[in-house]
């Protein structure tokens, strides 16, 4: 930016200069820092997706397709719309174990119930979502009321669901396996809505697709502008002091499990309706794929670190890996191994990121002295103010007060609250 000589021109640049703030606040902004912005949440999965697209794209030229990049983006979009909210709950510091089973749970309790008692499926349907919003509720509830770790308190949920699955579908069906509901009133118009498709030139895109992009572009929208989004931060970083400014973590968190459990929910609806029908035992270790893709893409197991774009490159490095492995002929006994030293890398990737990037506030310059801040060759000398004039630091018409950027941090905004 150019500046002339003049007296006013060299008091405008402080108001440009970055200012020390909470560390969170300020990665969320790009752009002040180039370390800062290195040590954004999606930049180190970013740059690993790129390269194992481009591994693959070398070594499994099934790969190079259209069609088969769009098969990728279903498979990462079913773990990718669960993964949104398991990242937004680890976040907030909370696991939530029981996030693949209840997927499973969601599509049974919506076949059951209408083959069963023969209604619409639409009744099903809500029935189904009142069902994974208490379960989500009782999960949040518990994990607050008692200060049990909600590790234990979902894994409690998880054994329940899995065993509740398979012992209420055989009392009902008389199998471990739902009944084909595509005969019942309200199909056609469920799978428009959960498991339709559409053809662009050869290859089929699954509307799950576009579901998981809504469903990251609202997430993230939520924790970069709605101040959700801060008190997600804030009681994930720290829920006492949180607390203490105003932030309802309660109610917070409890929402958050709930998110989740929708979620789940909505991907329950999309097996259901495309299969027809759904196993018992499906969704178990499905938990672990959300929490991994959370992890691969920058969420921190602490909470208080992570967000929407990065958790969707995680899932897409997912997709990536599970059908890669089999376009490119290899065994995919190797994908188990391969996933574990993925979330081993991510790890050991992030908590170097967490570093860099707590560094990095200790190298954000503080506010410069006087001296530096009226650099004019033509003006005189940055002696100290006179009594007779008006401070540098003063506001006066010619030299306004610059306004700080506020600080998107968890306290900040609390305090505004």
């Amino acid at each position: 930016m150019s500046t002339s000589p003049g007296a006013t021109a060299p008091a405008a640049e402080p108001a440009a200069e970055p200012t020390a703030g909470p560390a969170v606040g300020r990665w969320l902004r790009p752009g002040l820092h180039p370390r800062a912005l290195l040590a954004r949440p999606e930049v180190g999965a970013l740059a690993a997706a790129v390269v194992i697209f481009l591994f693959f794209l070398l070594v499994a030229p099934s790969f190079r397709s259209f069609a088969s990049f769009c098969t990728v983006l279903y498979q990462s979009s079913t773990i990718g719309i669960v993964a949104v909210g398991v990242g937004l709950l680890m976040i907030g510091g909370e696991f939530d174990l029981s996030a693949g089973v209840i997927t499973t749970s969601a599509g049974l309790v919506n076949s059951m119930f209408c083959w069963y008692f023969g209604v619409n499926l639409w009744v099903g349907a809500v029935l189904s979502l009142g069902f994974c919003l208490l379960v989500g509720f009782l999960n949040g509830w518990l994990v607050m009321r008692t200060g049990i770790p909600s590790f234990l308190i979902t894994l409690g949920t998880f054994f329940v669901l899995q065993g509740a699955n398979l012992g209420v579908t055989k009392l009902v069906t008389g199998s471990v396996s739902s009944r084909d509901i595509s005969a019942i009133d309200g199909f056609d118009s469920l799978r428009k809505v959960f498991a339709s498709s559409f053809t662009v030139g050869p290859a089929t895109v699954w509307i799950t697709v576009l579901w998981w992009a809504l469903f990251v572009g609202l997430a993230a929208w939520i924790l970069q502008r709605a101040r959700t989004g801060n008190w997600i931060y804030a009681v994930g970083g720290s829920a006492d002091s949180a607390r203490a400014v105003g932030v309802p973590v309660v109610r917070t968190k409890i929402g958050l499990f709930m998110a989740v459990s929708f979620l789940g929910w909505f991907v329950g609806m999309h097996l259901l309706y495309r299969f027809n029908t759904l196993q018992a035992g499906n969704g178990v270790g499905n938990e672990f794929l959300y929490i991994i893709a959370a992890v691969v893409g920058g969420t921190l197991l602490t909470g208080g670190f992570g967000n929407a774009l990065g958790v969707a490159i995680g899932a897409f490095i997912f997709g990536m890996t599970s059908l890669g492995i089999v376009y490119a002929g290899w065994d995919p006994n190797w994908f188990k191994a391969f996933l574990g030293v993925m979330l081993l890398l991510a790890v050991l990737v992030n908590t170097y990121v967490k570093r860099l990037a707590t560094s990095s506030t200790r190298f954000t310059p503080p506010p410069p002295e006087a001296p530096t801040r009226n650099p004019s060759p033509a003006g005189p000398p940055p002696a100290e103010p006179s009594p007779a004039g008006p401070s540098p630091a003063e506001p006066s018409p010619a030299n306004p007060p610059s306004r700080e950027p506020s600080s998107r941090g968890a306290t900040a905004r609390g305090k505004e609250d």
